[in-house]
Formats: C-alpha cells, sequence, structure tokens
C-alpha cells in the first residue's frame, strides 16, 4: 500500500474537547438523526431506531450493523471489528462520520425489503436544495447553452464555491459562485490547472463528486464545458452508491437532476439536460459509483481495482471537505505542511475544490496561517474559505 512519505500524525478524533468532532458528536448529528424524523412519514419503528440511535450518542457503545444482507454489510464487519463495544468517542471522527450516515440507513432500512427500501431518508431536503438553486439558475439560464464562450477558470472557481452547498453544514455566509472571491481562496493553483488541461489530448478526466443540488449543478458546468470544447474525450464521474452526509450525490440525484433540467419550462435547461444526456449515451460522460465512496477508509487505503482505475486518468478533480479529509487521512498534520508530501500516493494528478468545514488542512505558510487566524478564528470549519490545491504524484 502507498502512503505519505511523512510520519503519519494521529488522526482527529470524537474525544478531542472543544474540537469541532467533538460538536458534531454531540450537537449537528442529534440534530440531523432529528431532521430525518421531522422530513420524512416513516412507520414508528424506524422512527423508533432513529430515536436510538439519537441517544447513544456521545456515549453509547460501537456495535455490528444489523442489515446483514446489505450489499456492504461483509465490508463493514470486518471495518467495525477494532472498535466493537468501544464508546463513540473513541473511534476517529471520520470513521464514526460515515458510521452514523450507515446507522441512518440500518435505521431506516435502506437496503431491507419493506417500508424503507431504497428510500433516501435525505432526499425531501436534496430535492428542496435543488429547487431553490434552479430558480437562481433560470435568471442566467441563456449561459448553459453558450457553455463554449465560458471561460474554464471561471468555471474552476464555480466549481469551488459551489462546494459551500452542504446542507449538513450551512455556512454563514456564501458567495457568489460566478465570482473569484480571491480574498478567500488561502491556496490558488487554479493556473497549473489550466496548463495540465491545455496540454491533454484525447484524454480522460475523473471527477470524484461531492453534494447534489446547487453544487452537482456546478460540476455539472464544468462537465458540459470540457466535452463540448472537446478540451477531453471521456469525463468518469464517481458518485456515492447510497446517501450519506446528508447532501452527497447519488447515481439517482444525478438522473433526478437531469429529469429535472428536462422538464423544466426553460427551454435553456431542456437543452442542456439533452446535452448532457447525450454525453452519457455516446460514453463521453460515464457514471460510476463504487461502494468505497462511501466507506469509512481514507485514500490511501483504495481498494487496488479501484486506484488502477483511477491511475488511467490525465486529471482528477476532488470536490469537497470530505474527499480533502479522506485525501489527508483526516489527520493532525501541521497546517504548514508540504502538500505534496502528504499526497504522493495519490494515483493520478488532480485538483482539489473544497471549502473549509474541518480542522484539516495542509499547504499553507506560516504568514497567511498568522493571518488567516486572526481575521476568522472559525475559518477551519465555517465554510468561508476556499482552497483550490493541484499536485502531479
Amino acid at each position: 500500500m502507498q502512503r505519505p512519505r511523512l510520519p503519519i500524525p494521529p488522526p482527529l478524533r470524537m474525544s478531542e474537547p472543544g474540537s469541532f468532532a467533538y460538536h458534531t458528536l454531540t450537537q449537528r448529528w442529534p440534530a440531523i438523526a432529528q431532521q430525518v424524523i421531522t422530513d420524512n412519514d416513516f412507520p414508528p419503528e424506524i422512527v423508533e431506531a432513529l430515536e436510538a440511535l439519537m441517544e447513544e450518542l456521545p456515549d453509547g457503545k460501537v456495535r455490528s450493523l444489523q442489515d446483514q444482507n446489505a450489499p456492504d454489510a461483509a465490508a463493514w464487519r470486518d471495518y467495525l471489528q477494532p472498535f466493537l463495544g468501544q464508546s463513540w468517542l473513541e473511534m476517529p471522527w471520520y470513521f464514526a462520520e460515515s458510521y452514523f450516515y450507515r446507522r441512518i440507513l440500518e435505521a431506516t432500512r435502506y437496503f431491507l425489503p419493506g417500508a424503507g427500501q431504497g428510500v433516501d431518508p435525505f432526499a425531501n431536503k436534496k430535492r428542496a436544495g435543488l429547487a431553490t438553486a434552479l430558480d437562481r439558475l433560470q435568471a442566467t439560464s441563456n449561459q448553459v447553452n453558450h457553455i463554449h464562450h465560458a471561460n474554464l477558470d471561471s468555471l474552476i472557481y464555480r466549481g469551488l464555491w459551489g462546494n459551500q452547498a452542504d446542507l449538513s453544514l450551512q455556512p454563514r455566509r456564501t458567495y457568489s459562485n460566478t465570482e473569484t472571491n480571491a480574498d478567500y481562496i488561502l491556496v490558488d493553483d487554479t493556473s497549473l490547472v489550466l496548463d495540465r488541461i491545455a496540454n491533454l489530448q484525447d484524454s480522460r478526466i475523473d471527477f470524484i463528486s461531492d453534494n447534489a443540488g446547487s453544487e452537482l449543478l456546478c460540476d455539472l458546468y464544468l462537465v458540459d464545458f470540457l466535452l463540448s470544447s472537446n478540451a477531453v474525450s471521456t469525463f468518469h464521474l464517481h458518485l456515492k452508491p447510497h446517501p450519506t452526509f446528508v447532501s452527497d450525490a447519488t447515481l439517482a440525484d444525478l438522473h433526478h437532476t437531469l429529469e429535472i433540467l428536462a422538464t423544466d419550462t426553460d427551454s435553456n435547461l431542456n437543452s442542456w439536460a439533452q446535452r448532457l444526456e447525450s454525453y452519457i449515451s455516446s460514453g463521453q460522460l460515464q457514471l460510476r459509483e463504487d461502494f468505497f465512496w462511501t466507506a469509512p477508509l481514507v485514500f490511501w487505503e483504495m481498494p487496488p481495482s479501484l486506484r488502477q482505475d483511477i491511475s488511467e486518468a490525465s486529471l482528477v478533480f476532488l470536490k469537497g471537505d470530505a474527499n480533502y479529509r479522506r485525501l489527508l487521512g483526516d489527520r493532525h498534520w501541521q497546517f504548514t505542511t508540504a502538500f505534496e508530501d502528504i499526497v504522493c500516493y495519490f494515483p493520478a494528478p488532480f485538483v482539489v475544490l473544497r471549502t473549509l468545514k474541518s480542522e484539516v488542512a495542509a499547504g499553507l505558510k506560516q504568514d497567511q496561517l498568522d493571518w488567516v487566524t486572526q481575521e476568522d478564528p472559525q475559518w477551519l470549519t465555517d465554510g468561508q474559505w476556499g482552497m483550490i490545491q493541484f499536485a502531479q504524484p
């Protein structure tokens, strides 16, 4: 297994007093589970299971999953073995977060025949977010049919600020995703990304997605531009195989988004949907899902088959805070650690588009770190700051 070339520091844990991880365990997750109850008309037994999950937090004990016929059940048996009987507080943060959302699927019987089978417990929130995004999009919908005239750098910035649209954590202030907002970008390697794409010929780009709704629309802008301008020949869009982290985009979310665009009263959006569907039909846009994207593993634990597949991309776009955490192992790196020395294991050149919502970062300069800490003491977690980081391992 390839790993960072530096000694690996300890993981972020739920038990760290005053940390965002501890706040997540004690405040955010119970509220999210309660919202699932409020947003859905689940039968009493599902409501009771969700309430039992809430009561476990924060001091309850880790147990095995009970939906043993689920397609990922065997993998989770192995993942959980080292933590069984321990407190939630003792788990690493990213592991615990993946486990929490998987427990929501268990409670709502997502993988079991009956009332909850295949029901996305976050669907209502995601669809409301999509409706709001479409209301804004209609005002400038003529732009989607002239996407080939757009500037690639503007679409990269759109993709970055689109990552603020996280239904599990709303930023205090959101930025227009049509503007650069350069003062709030801590690392901006856009020029390196543009150079990389300019030198591609008959190449494949992969895109590891994050949120549905507004962010997915921003991502589809980028997909459309790169394919319609013949900058690349194929585009692989990696989506989650099941709901997680509230707003993460699944294959079902992608298809629902295209259906909504295709049936909108705005003809520009209809044309855009048809164009995207044509890319799918021709194989230029390939939709992929893999249970690794919802596993409690970090990116240097990527299974060999997926690693081999990703290695065939000429460039990978890696979206969002959770993917960034997995890239860095969700570890206590010094924020000034050289980014390339951590991510040297990744199988292809990549760019991260991420707004900060966790206490994980690398590649910053000390004077910059001093400045942003004074400017905004909550800079690591309030979703106001962005990073565009390119690496060519």
